[in-house]
């Protein structure tokens, strides 16, 4: 993957990175990366405001002490193996949700792959418009746009794509075990570790584009999660007692979103379905769909319905419903 254009706070933020047990004196940072003396002074203090500790001496010039859990885009790219994820990656200290407002770059052309990642969100959402708590410095909060050339009726499988992704991740990364929900939750011992908001525009019956938008618990506290939540909701920390470096946990994921949107043009739907429904703890179980008959669910549908099969061997297509195991 060629590499991404950096800002110029992100290029002060890695000079001073490179040299943490020397100062570098205004004058060097402006030749090294031809910026003015104010430019500079200008990104500091932005950088001081984001609580990055920044040492500043006449005659001596900067020198970086230490900083907090906070993503930059020099970071990320840094090292990152892809070739569609991402093409354009932006990263923000807040805003009210990466969705909507990547889905507003969307309609002004925003290539295939354009990431929006967020520090905090104030105004989050989930499924059916529920809120998704998006407290700062400790979570993942990110958006990407896809424009495949599929029809409309195959959208939601890049919601399963997502899924598989985020829950590789969660193993290999958060050192968590995570099993699916259907149809796009993802749990740890019964309770929500993270979401999926997938978000489409459609002319006649092609997408135009799609913007997966991915919700991650990562180093939430018990404390920070409402009260009035209708749902369990667990994180990394509190399921293993570790802190994960979002960072790392962010490459990882655009790693993992990039392979599996490969396949999926090349092979389509039915690798990541065979994943998903191996990390599906009700396939093959005896299930009651909104109290109705109990069914056996039988696999997954390439539109996103679970496909349940009676007592009597005629098969059911569920769109949506509350699936609940029976004993």
């Amino acid at each position: 993957m060629s590499q991404l254009p950096l800002s110029s706070r992100d290029r002060i933020l890695e000079l001073l990175r490179q040299h943490t047990t020397v100062w570098l004196s205004g004058e060097k940072i402006s030749r090294d990366l031809k910026l003015s003396r104010t430019a500079i002074w200008k990104q500091i203090k932005a950088l001081r405001a984001l609580g990055i500790s920044i040492d500043a001496q006449h005659a001596r010039g900067y020198r970086l002490l230490g900083a907090p859990d906070l993503l930059f885009s020099a970071d990320v790219l840094k090292g990152l193996s892809t070739v569609v994820i991402p093409r354009s990656l932006e990263l923000v200290s807040t805003l009210d949700s990466t969705n909507s407002q990547l889905k507003k770059k969307a309609e002004a052309g925003a290539p295939e792959g354009a990431v929006l990642v967020a520090d905090q969100q104030l105004a989050g959402k989930g499924r059916l418009g529920r809120q998704w708590v998006s407290p700062a410095g400790v979570n993942l909060y990110c958006s990407v746009v896809l424009r495949p050339q599929i029809p409309v009726q195959q959208a939601p499988q890049l919601t399963f794509l997502s899924v598989v992704a985020i829950v590789d991740v969660l193993e290999s990364v958060g050192k968590v075990k995570a099993e699916v929900k259907w149809p796009n939750d993802i749990l740890v011992g019964g309770s929500k570790i993270a979401g999926l908001l997938n978000e489409m525009s459609a002319e006649t019956e092609l997408v135009n584009y799609v913007v997966l938008g991915l919700g991650i618990n990562l180093n939430m506290t018990a404390d920070q999660f409402p009260s009035e939540l209708n749902y369990p909701a667990t994180s990394v920390l509190l399921e293993t007692g570790r802190s994960v470096v979002r960072r790392i946990f962010l490459q990882a994921l655009l790693e993992r979103l990039d392979f599996y949107y490969a396949e999926f043009l090349e092979q389509g739907f039915a690798p990541i379905r065979q994943r998903w429904e191996q990390l599906c703890p009700i396939i093959n179980r005896r299930v009651s769909v909104n109290s109705g008959p109990v069914c056996t669910v039988v696999g997954l549908e390439a539109d996103g319905a679970l496909r349940l099969q009676s007592d009597a061997g005629t098969i059911e297509r569920i769109l949506a419903g509350d699936v609940r195991l029976v004993n």
